[in-house]
Parts: structure tokens; C-alpha cells; sequence
């Protein structure tokens, strides 16, 4: 590529060749990267450029001189502010194939495999999936606003609803902004490192439709709390648990160590693949149940249990995929690095009556070969880690094990693909990569991948 010109302020009508995976549309002047937000494949868009790097750049559109066939009008409102979704205006189509293309690519490129990707398994109804809300408290023109931090800021969009979040959590979090408002309660401000509310949090239970109410704060204790909270009671509309964590650090970490139940129980309940699950405010639970059904039902394809297997799950949680292993496997062994998570696995266990399963604290690449020594065998073993995925002795300890089959779930296309060839290259064949679809209307994307020893 040789050198090319762009200065800042510059006009240019460029056509759109490609997506980031964080949704950007990408031209190419003379093989110069060109990344450029809202931009879609196929369009003819004039744009200014407003940043030059030695090796790409930045440009906004200013017009669009030749229009998508995907493109639509986001229908949220605040869509171009918020920094929630990235991808309202590209057809839901066209989102499942970009999600694919994206899979293809990585797979390709990072794992250095030519295994198949299969289409992106989608949802009838891509929006009001989100079982959980989350959302930072602050004063917005004066007032006590709360929503979503703008794009690229920490300056929070005011909202009365997010289009991805249940209904219930939207009622819910306007009902409690107006309570904190009419008590005069100070939110919090990172700066000062002053203020009681930080932020306020919803979990749903979609097949119990129980709603706990979480107030993350400062300090335990705040002006007006016991009023505020007989209000809370009396006007979010359904809710049967209202919680307080406690978060006193500087940091942009949402939760603190500390919780505390104010009203009702400690959790909520939901349910996936009939196996009932009860989940406190801290706990870790996939936020799209309908998808997280699919989700799971494809991992337990992939491990195609017979009842007489010996089943490791590498990064348990509270025993999600675990349990509904262990209703086809002959024992499941499940270890997680968070303490509560396995108090919280170890409880649904008993909620359901599962006999057959074990968990165990500590991390998997340590836990997992000490069963080794004392006979445990896994016939199957589960991956399900977090975005960075596979601890690389994690994956060490995998390849000197030589389990029949290693079943990956995954959240992050690239440690996916970078894992996968590391496997690969370990003696374990890889079969189709199946995408699903647990986060529409953003860029994320989950995989699922069986792994077999050859």
C-alpha cells in the first residue's frame, strides 16, 4: 500500500466495502482503511474525515448519495446518541449475515480453518429480549436523569425506554428515578467521588415473571432510605425483590462486594430447559432466555450424551449448562473461580433435585487436573469462558487429558477462532460453527463448536 494524503476537515464520497466488528463501515482509498460509523456494504456515502492515523482513519457521514437495501430508521429514538446498540440500522437480516460473515472471517483469518459456518440462528421478535438492566444515575439538566451513557462518554442519555430491555424494567427504573427525585436524593459523581445513588439494576424472571429491583449506592446507609423504600414497594408495579449493593470504591466497576435484601427474597426465579434457576442480584445469567433455550439445546447436541458420559464444565457459573448436562450425562463435574457463583450452583442443584453433579471452586486449570489424579475421567469437557477466553493452561491441560470431545461455547468469535486453532493443532478435529444470536440489535455474537479427538 503506498502512501496516501488525507487531512482532517477533508470531503471524499467513498463506497462502503465492509463492517468492523464493532459495525463501522469500512472504504478504502488506494488500500487505506477508512472507518466510518452508520455506514453500511454497498453504500455510496459522502463523509468528512475527522481523524487521520499513519495506517487508517476516521470519517462521518454527510450524506448518503447511494442507499443500502438494508438499511432502515432505527426505531429508538435516542438510537444515534446511545451507546447500547450499534446496529438499528441495518436490517435484521442483514445483522444474522454480517454475524456470520464476521464468524467466517475470524475463523479463517485467526484460526487458520476452512470449517463451515452455518447461518446465524435469529429470533422471531429482535427486540424486548433483555432479561437484566443495568443503568448509571445522574443529574441530566438539573434533574435526576437515568439511562444509557452516550457513545464514547460518560454522559448519560435520559431515556423512558430502551427498546432491548423487558417492559417490566423499563416500568420499573422510571417508577424508582421518580421516587429518588422526589426524595432529593443526591446521585453519584465519579468526579467528587460524592452522592449516594449509582446506579439502579432490574432482573426479570421471564418464566416466573418475579422482578428484583437492585439500588447500587455509595453507602449502606442514605437519606430517607426506609421511606423511599416503603415507596418502591407501594409503586414499581410487580416487584417482589428489592435489593441494595453497596459499591464505595472509585471505580467504573457497577457492583460492589456488599448486598443486601430490603424486601421480599434474596433472588428471583426462571427457568431453562425445565430446570429452575434461582438468581441473586450478583449472580452471572445469560440475558436472553429465549435464545439462551437454543443456546444450550445446541451445546447439549454437540455433546450428544448417551447417559453413560463423564462430563466436565470448565467455567460453570451458577450451573446453568451444567444441570442440563446432567439430565444426559452419567456425572457432571463443574468448577468456577467465583465463590458465590458455585454457592449459587451448588443451591439450584438442590433446587431441581440433581444428585449427579459436583462443583467445585477454583480455577479450571488447577481444579480440573487434581481430579485427574484421583480418576476422574471426562469423556466430554464444556468451555464456556468469558470474552477472553480459554486460559491458555486451561487449554495445555485439555490437550495432556485427551477427552473424546471438548464442547466450546463461546462469546467472542476471535479467542474462539484463536482457541479452536490451538486445539486443532493438538490433535482435536473441528466440526461446523453454529452462531447464535443471543444480543440482536448489537454487534455480539455467540458460537457454538464441537471438538473431536482424532
Amino acid at each position: 500500500m503506498r502512501e496516501v494524503r488525507l487531512e482532517k476537515n477533508q470531503m471524499l464520497t467513498v463506497t462502503i466495502e465492509d463492517l468492523t466488528h464493532d459495525g463501522s463501515g469500512v472504504a478504502k482509498i488506494e488500500g487505506y482503511p477508512l472507518f466510518i460509523k452508520d455506514a453500511l456494504p454497498g453504500e455510496e456515502v459522502r463523509v468528512k474525515v475527522v481523524k487521520v492515523n499513519k495506517k487508517f482513519g476516521f470519517a462521518r457521514i454527510e450524506k448518503i448519495e447511494k442507499e443500502s437495501p438494508n438499511r432502515v430508521t432505527p426505531p429508538c429514538p435516542v438510537y444515534h446518541k446511545c451507546g447500547g446498540c450499534q446496529l438499528q440500522h441495518l436490517s435484521y437480516e442483514g445483522q444474522l449475515l454480517f454475524k456470520k460473515n464476521q464468524v467466517e472471517q475470524l475463523i479463517r483469518r485467526v484460526g487458520k480453518l476452512e470449517t463451515e459456518v452455518l447461518p446465524t440462528i435469529g429470533m422471531a421478535k429482535p427486540f424486548r429480549y433483555r432479561n437484566k438492566s443495568q443503568v448509571p444515575v445522574g443529574y441530566v439538566n438539573g434533574k435526576l436523569g437515568a439511562g444509557f451513557y452516550q457513545k464514547r462518554s460518560h454522559d448519560i442519555i435520559d431515556m423512558d425506554t430502551c427498546l432491548i430491555q423487558d417492559e417490566k424494567s423499563d416500568a420499573a427504573i422510571q417508577e424508582a428515578r421518580a421516587v429518588f427525585a422526589e426524595f432529593y436524593t443526591e446521585p453519584y459523581n465519579e468526579v467528587t467521588h460524592h452522592g449516594d445513588l449509582r446506579h439502579i439494576m432490574t432482573r426479570v424472571g421471564k418464566s416466573s415473571g418475579e422482578l428484583m429491583l437492585v439500588l447500587i449506592t455509595r453507602t449502606l446507609d442514605f437519606p430517607n432510605k426506609p421511606a423511599i423504600v416503603e415507596q418502591l414497594k407501594k409503586r414499581v408495579s410487580g416487584v417482589t425483590s428489592i435489593v441494595q449493593n453497596v459499591n464505595p470504591n472509585k471505580t467504573n466497576v457497577i457492583l460492589g462486594d456488599k448486598t443486601v435484601t430490603l424486601f421480599g427474597l434474596d433472588t428471583i426465579t426462571d427457568s431453562i430447559h425445565g430446570i429452575q434457576f434461582a438468581i441473586s442480584a450478583r449472580s452471572f445469567y445469560q440475558v436472553n432466555p429465549e435464545q439462551t433455550e437454543i443456546l444450550y439445546q445446541k451445546a447439549l447436541d454437540a455433546a450428544d450424551l448417551t447417559g453413560n458420559e463423564t462430563v466436565i464444565d470448565a467455567y460453570c457459573g451458577i450451573g446453568s449448562i451444567s444441570l442440563c448436562l446432567a439430565q444426559k450425562a452419567k456425572h457432571v463435574y463443574g468448577v468456577e473461580i467465583v465463590d458465590q457463583a458455585i454457592h449459587d450452583a451448588r443451591k439450584n442443584a438442590k433446587l431441581n433435585q440433581i444428585e449427579n453433579v459436583t462443583f467445585e471452586t477454583g480455577k479450571a486449570e488447577e481444579v480440573i487436573p487434581a481430579w485427574y489424579k484421583k480418576g476422574i475421567r471426562a469423556d466430554v469437557l464444556v468451555v464456556d469462558p468469558p470474552r477472553k477466553g480459554c486460559d491458555e493452561n486451561l487449554l495445555a491441560t485439555i490437550l495432556k487429558m485427551q477427552p473424546k470431545k471438548v464442547v466450546y461455547v463461546s462469546c467472542d468469535p476471535a479467542t474462539l477462532a484463536r482457541d479452536l486453532r490451538i486445539l486443532n493443532e493438538g490433535g482435536y478435529g473441528v466440526s461446523a460453527v453454529q452462531p447464535v444470536d443471543m444480543f440482536p440489535m448489537t454487534t455480539h455474537i455467540e458460537n457454538v463448536v464441537a471438538l473431536e479427538l482424532k
